[in-house]
């Protein structure tokens, strides 16, 4: 009988479990290797260590690495062989990207998923799929998404991971994949790749370069400190519903606040700020309704302004190290051909 057999039947939590990570290097992902490698879990990391996957994520933190990609059959089969879980962060992410070429993202983001979910269809491991609030689309203010409401993705990042949820919920549903999905709500906090809006106005701000703010910057996110999203997931994969969909919710803040908040933590000077052209079909508001989570007992431990914030920022001034390296090479080619004309203009 393959172990994850053994965790449906039981229906609880085998102690250690043998649980497969992918993306595990990445931002998230290594957060959450981290959290199960605390508690003696034995945690494989597939991950295909693109440029956001770094090695140096998991410093110091017991694990087995197997170089993949999600959408190779044999690379998840050697990855996953004997598990109890699947927990899939592994994902074509950033918006701005996935303008630039849509197609690396429905290669990982629904087909990669496909094959993760064959895997643990063929095993009986439990899946867990990590997706997000930008699966709903734009949302009037007031307005907070429940895990029943359509999906209206704008960009072709948040379409593709609407597909790779759709997937989820259709092998639950026809194979009996005892899967979940989480919807979380926008991530920050340490070793956070410096393309996302936390990262790289912080360490813009340490070099001294200008913060490049997308139009009026009055676009409303909800901050989720990566540690409490993690909770979260952690939750799903040993309570949650075989079918069911769990929002991860933060607190809202508009992107120019917390603009303006980095630099005050920075010691810098509020002229870096720019505002620059808008990116095409940028979504004005996400907001979750997380009561479904909540009723299993998550709740956030990070306050944004007074501790979560303001920790991440000190991360990245004391880890010049760590991002320092990152931002040269081929993110420095990124960077120029996102931001050079818009600073210009």
């Amino acid at each position: 009988m393959p172990r994850g057999a053994a965790f449906v039947e039981h229906g609880g939590y085998p102690v250690p479990m043998r649980v497969v990570v992918t993306g595990g290097a990445g931002f998230i992902g290594s957060h959450f290797v981290r959290r199960l490698a605390a508690r003696g879990d034995a945690v494989v990391v597939l991950d295909k260590l693109t440029y956001a996957g770094n090695l140096a994520n998991l410093e110091g933190v017991e694990h087995e690495l197997v170089v993949g990609d999600i959408a190779d059959p044999v690379s998840v089969s050697e990855a996953t062989q004997g598990c109890d879980a699947i927990v899939n962060f592994a994902a074509e992410t950033h918006v701005d990207r996935s303008l630039l070429g849509p197609q690396e993202f429905v290669q990982t983001n629904v087909l990669g998923t496909m094959c993760l979910l064959d895997a643990a269809r063929k095993g009986g491991a439990r899946f867990v799929q990590v997706s997000t609030d930008e699966v709903y689309g734009d949302l009037e203010s007031g307005q907070r998404a429940a895990e029943t409401d359509p999906l209206r993705p704008s960009s072709p990042y948040s379409a593709a991971k609407a597909g790779g949820d759709l997937q989820v919920l259709a092998y639950s549903r026809t194979y009996g994949v005892r899967a979940s999905i989480t919807r979380g709500a926008n991530t920050y906090g340490p070793y956070q790749y410096p393309e996302k809006l936390v990262p790289l106005f912080a360490t813009n701000a340490l070099e001294g370069e200008p913060l490049p703010v997308y139009g009026d910057g009055n676009q409303v996110r909800e901050w989720l400190h990566a540690e409490d999203h993690c909770a979260g997931i952690d939750l799903v994969l040993l309570e949650g519903a075989p079918g069911e969909i769990y929002n991860i919710g933060g607190e809202d803040h508009a992107n120019i606040e917390v603009t303006h908040r980095i630099l005050e933590l920075t010691g810098t000077d509020q002229s870096l700020i720019r505002y620059v052209e808008d990116r095409a079909g940028h979504d004005r508001r996400y907001a979750v309704d997380d009561t479904k989570l909540r009723a299993l007992g998550w709740a956030p431990a990070h306050s944004f302004g007074e501790g979560g914030l303001p920790t991440t920022v000190a991360w990245y001034r004391d880890n010049r190290a760590w991002w320092e390296p990152i931002k040269s090479g081929a993110y420095r080619a990124y960077y120029e051909e996102q931001y050079a004309d818009r600073l210009k203009a």
